[in-house]
């Protein structure tokens, strides 16, 4: 199951708006400057009706090389998880 390409969506977005390629283009492009700025800042964006980024503190915890078996320690770190709104859920579904 393919699914849709940058490419395809620029136009399907020209096509239903009216605004040339490159105009939905760079407002894809700055919409994901902000998200990424956004989230950098504050640690949320949402995007009604779709979802947020959310920038969540991960623990450090231990884990296991599964080449040798070996207990290995994994350091803490920063990282950015998407949650899916309710809304969103119910089409899909």
């Amino acid at each position: 199951m393919a699914g849709m390409t940058k490419s395809a969506m620029l136009a399907a977005l020209a096509e239903k708006t009216g605004m040339s390629k490159k105009d939905v283009g760079g407002f894809m492009d700055a919409l994901v400057a902000m998200a990424f700025h956004e989230v950098k800042k504050s640690g949320v964006f949402v995007l009604p009706g779709i979802g947020k980024l959310v920038k969540v503190a991960r623990a450090a915890r231990m884990g296991r090389n599964p080449a040798t078996g070996a207990s290995i320690q994994i350091p803490a770190k920063t990282v950015v998880k998407f949650r899916v709104a309710k809304a969103a859920k119910e089409a899909v579904l």
